[in-house]
């Protein structure tokens, strides 16, 4: 029998069964992000590139570590290391399959992998390159998988760096394999000084042609940033977001007041993906009990669950999930709620967005409209 969390209330001793037996999506993963420790160590051997220590191990610990630091510059250092060492072919594909892997064992069943295709050139791949061999590496996951008897499917989102100038590249090479597993187009990296409109042609293009944008904002940086995505870049989800909070204040009689801009992002229902443990390392958040997550949540913002670099945070989706039941008191409504919006908001086509939602909802045990909280201010 499946273990259930509480409908409301005190979440029960062990809510971490139910989390991982819950069929989950996934919408912010970074592929470059989510390395096992002991394939950075061996692909690093491979490629002649120095670790801070080879053993797997102290290397997952160090990653964590370096990770937590309080600043997103810092955080986005220890990709020297696994950026490095995706600059092959066979490294990328090998990442892919083992994400894919990593991801069913965790319950996932649909996911969407990021990565920046410009990162992984210095090995000499072509931009194409490096999106086949990651295509090959998710779709041999998905049959290994499949064959295991793990039902899961995982799409390519490809990012590009904003603090460098090839975003209407990114966004050409997105258009040119649409109908070969890339579903959207992202914008990542540092936030500060780096507004996601200085891409504006990419971002116009990609609108002209009908093509979905998701733009990291309000992680490093604060509203003025969110604003920019939804505005300049016309992004249908914000990766993070969180940020978004300082919009909200709470008022001495314990009501909550909406500023203009987190009206907009409520009331158009604009997707916020939020990677709770992520969050506190680059000082987005102070901690999951106090992360802003669980009152936007309350506040009926359509909010998502997601792990940001599983590596670095040393988690999975059901870690992040079983945080917010045991730290900010979460029930098995609000994990329920949070994973049928990531399903409403996959960058899928309207009819498998709603099989999704009742691969999600059936084994949950909950009604269809799986909407807690939206009026427990």
């Amino acid at each position: 029998m499946t273990a259930h969390l509480p409908a409301s209330g005190t979440p029960d001793a062990d809510p971490g069964a139910a989390v991982r037996a819950l069929p989950k999506v996934l919408l912010h993963d970074h592929l470059d992000g989510g390395l096992r420790p002991a394939t950075v160590v061996e692909l690093a051997a491979q490629a002649g590139h120095t670790l801070p220590t080879t053993d797997p191990d102290a290397l997952g610990r160090w990653f964590v570590e370096a990770a937590s630091s309080g600043s997103l510059e810092r955080y986005l250092e220890t990709f020297d290391h696994t950026v490095g060492v995706l600059q092959t072919a066979d490294a990328l594909h090998r990442v892919a399959r083992e994400t894919v892997l990593d991801l069913a064992a965790d319950g996932v069943v649909h996911a969407e992998e990021r990565y920046a295709p410009e990162q992984h050139q210095r090995g000499g791949l072509s931009l194409q390159a490096v999106v086949d061999a990651v295509r090959a590496g998710l779709e041999d996951g998905m049959a290994e998988a499949r064959d295991a008897g793990h039902e899961i499917r995982v799409t390519q989102v490809l990012s590009a760096m904003r603090q460098a100038d090839r975003a209407e590249e990114v966004a050409a090479l997105a258009l040119a394999n649409r109908d070969a597993g890339v579903v959207a187009f992202d914008v990542a990296g540092p936030e500060a000084g780096f507004p996601a409109s200085r891409h504006a042609a990419a971002f116009r293009t990609l609108r002209q042609e009908s093509f979905p944008v998701t733009v990291h904002a309000g992680e490093g940086a604060g509203l003025d940033s969110i604003a920019d995505a939804l505005h300049g870049a016309l992004a249908l989800r914000l990766g993070h977001g969180v940020r978004i909070a300082d919009d909200v204040q709470v008022g001495a009689d314990g009501a909550p007041r909406l500023g203009r801009l987190a009206h907009w992002v409520r009331d158009r229902r604009v997707p916020l993906e939020v990677c709770p443990s992520s969050n506190l390392q680059t000082g987005a958040a102070a901690s999951v009990a106090e992360h802003p997550v669980t009152l936007l949540l309350r506040l009926g913002f359509e909010v998502t669950v997601s792990t940001d670099n599983r590596l670095q945070s040393g988690t999975s989706l059901s870690r992040e999930l079983e945080l917010l039941v045991r730290e900010a008191g979460w029930t098995h409504d609000d994990v329920v709620a949070v994973q049928v919006a990531a399903a409403r908001h996959a960058f899928l086509h309207e009819d498998e967005r709603r099989a999704l939602v009742d691969r999600i909802v059936r084994p949950a045990g909950t009604p269809g409209t799986a909407r807690p909280g939206r009026h427990r201010a």
